[in-house]
């Protein structure tokens, strides 16, 4: 699903990234943890093809990220730590304007799908200025979900949700079927949870692990987001 061929990123005379290498497989689930200032955003950034690739060379289903052929896209569905919904439309009016974005045409079944399946279906007439944290990363995952992409790439999904709501969040990922995903988190729980794999960016290098190897092998107490 993803390649990434010795990727080097820099800004100016700073370099962030430096010849990394990861290999992401269908249905794994990838965890992308690093301390605070690691290269984390410029990784996912790197993958979305929102900076261009300096040097190295990234593959997204065997097709290389870049504006020549924008083929890659349609594999993937993102979802930012900060969602921006419109507060005075109700959930579904929400999701019917993201859905109507991607497909001109919003299929209603689907939509009544997704939404169900992060429990806001009886949500779904409410004014989004009054959902919780967690209702509102709930909708942003369902209008990430709505195009039924093979790839997920989310960053930090459950950035300032209360327990409750991260167990939300946390049972639809695992509820999941034929779905590869690189999730960036700091929460060592959820990682245990639901990713099979981690990969650990630190001082401008990236390694792969299975996560009980990982857990292992570091001292965790320093990690952040």
């Amino acid at each position: 699903m993803i390649n990434v061929k010795n990727l080097n990123q820099s800004f100016g005379k700073k370099t962030v990234l430096d010849s990394i290498n990861l290999d992401i497989h269908r249905n794994e689930i990838c965890a992308l943890v690093g301390r605070n200032g690691a290269g984390k955003s410029t990784f996912i950034n790197s993958l979305l093809g929102l900076l261009p690739v300096k040097q190295g060379e990234i593959l997204i289903n065997g097709i290389a990220v870049n504006k020549k052929n924008e083929e890659w896209k349609r594999a993937i569905a993102y979802l930012p730590e900060k969602f921006m919904l419109y507060p005075m439309l109700t959930g579904l009016e929400n999701m019917t304007f993201f859905a109507e974005a991607v497909t001109k045409t919003a299929n209603r079944e689907r939509i009544e799908q997704v939404l169900r399946s992060v429990s806001l279906w009886d949500d779904r007439h409410e004014q989004v200025k009054k959902y919780s944290k967690g209702m509102l990363q709930r909708l942003g995952l369902a209008i990430t979900l709505y195009q039924d992409s093979s790839l997920l790439i989310l960053d930090e999904p459950t950035s300032g949700i209360d327990p409750l709501g991260r167990k939300e969040i946390l049972d639809v990922l695992h509820s999941l079927q034929d779905k590869t995903i690189l999730l960036s988190s700091h929460h060592l729980d959820e990682i245990k949870q639901i990713c099979t794999h981690v990969a650990y960016l630190e001082n401008r290098k990236m390694r792969k692990y299975k996560v009980d190897e990982f857990l292992q092998t570091h001292n965790l107490g320093g990690i952040s987001s």
